[in-house]
């Protein structure tokens, strides 16, 4: 009889160790399933999306901010607000691994509640220039565990706008443009110094028609004429906001400029041209066709 209760508490040791076992493998397996799960993205700016893209990383990619409508597919994704003005809810549901962010996304109170929650930001430069688009492709790149793609990508980048800056540089007689857009409430704006707008121009053999002051404030008439722009440069969206480029003549001195007496105005798609992003060489080359058309830029 006592052999037989060894043999029983023998039989109900080894089930024990066998059950101990299969817990521990099954806590590994899920240990390993946490520490190897597919990571899950969020982008906050077009620039940044359009790095994930071009780097082959929108697998990670589950949403995105208003901004980011390239590519097309792109704008399939969840939308968790605009880059200035994001809900930290709507991020925080989408339940990210990682947020992609510039500079410019905000509010405070909402990076601050995201922190709170344990959701990982990384803050990229906003910076618009070639400079500032090479580090947001390699920063994305090194997020995405694809460092040696955000290295060619980048060499890239700067090889064709070094081709194309060095025809540009060669302009002589530059004309003055002034870039105009519209967020739909008030007085259209215009671009000063220290902008994309007129880092933009620089890059594409252009002056800035308006350098009294930085960064962007409401047109006037007395400005406007004063300028007196040989070229008009304005996001599509807001070409159509003002029904084609007749519509411009509604503008207070905008028919007494030398751009819309010759009906210089060249319309771009907003992102395409102020995004510093992976097409920025397209950008500057399609750009500065425009601004020179008597000049060759195919090939660039």
């Amino acid at each position: 009889m006592a052999r037989t209760n060894r043999r029983s508490a023998g039989g109900g040791l080894g089930v024990s160790i066998r059950c101990v076992r299969i817990a521990l493998l099954g806590l590994g397996v899920l240990i390993s399933g946490a520490a190897f799960a597919a990571p899950r993205v969020v982008s906050v700016a077009g620039s940044l999306t359009e790095a994930v893209y071009a780097l082959g990383g929108e697998e990670a990619l589950i949403a995105v901010d208003t901004t980011s409508t390239y590519p097309p597919q792109a704008k399939t994704l969840p939308k968790v607000g605009y880059q200035r003005s994001l809900s930290a809810e709507g991020i925080i549901s989408q339940r990210p691994t990682l947020v992609l962010a510039t500079e410019e996304a905000g509010p405070a109170a909402v990076l601050q509640q995201l922190e709170s929650a344990k959701v990982p930001v990384r803050k990229l430069p906003a910076e618009p220039s070639v400079r500032g688009a090479v580090e947001r492709i390699k920063a994305v790149a090194e997020a995405l565990d694809k460092e040696a793609e955000g290295q060619a990508l980048a060499a890239e980048l700067e090889a064709r706008l070094a081709a194309i800056t060095e025809r540009t540089q060669q302009v002589s007689d530059k004309p003055k443009v002034l870039f105009l857009f519209s967020t739909g409430q008030g007085a259209p704006l215009v671009a000063g110094r220290d902008t994309a707008a007129e880092a933009m121009l620089k890059l594409a053999g252009a002056d800035n028609a308006v350098t009294a002051f930085a960064g962007f404030r409401p047109l006037t008439p007395e400005a406007l004429v004063a300028a007196a722009p040989d070229a008009l440069l304005i996001p599509t969206a807001t070409l159509e906001q003002f029904g084609g480029i007749e519509g411009l003549r509604r503008l207070p001195g905008m028919a007494a400029t030398p751009a819309f007496r010759n009906r210089q105005v060249i319309a771009m798609d907003h992102l395409y041209l102020l995004g510093f992003s992976t097409r920025l060489p397209d950008a500057v080359r399609d750009l500065a066709a425009q601004l020179h058309p008597d000049r060759d830029w195919q090939g660039l």
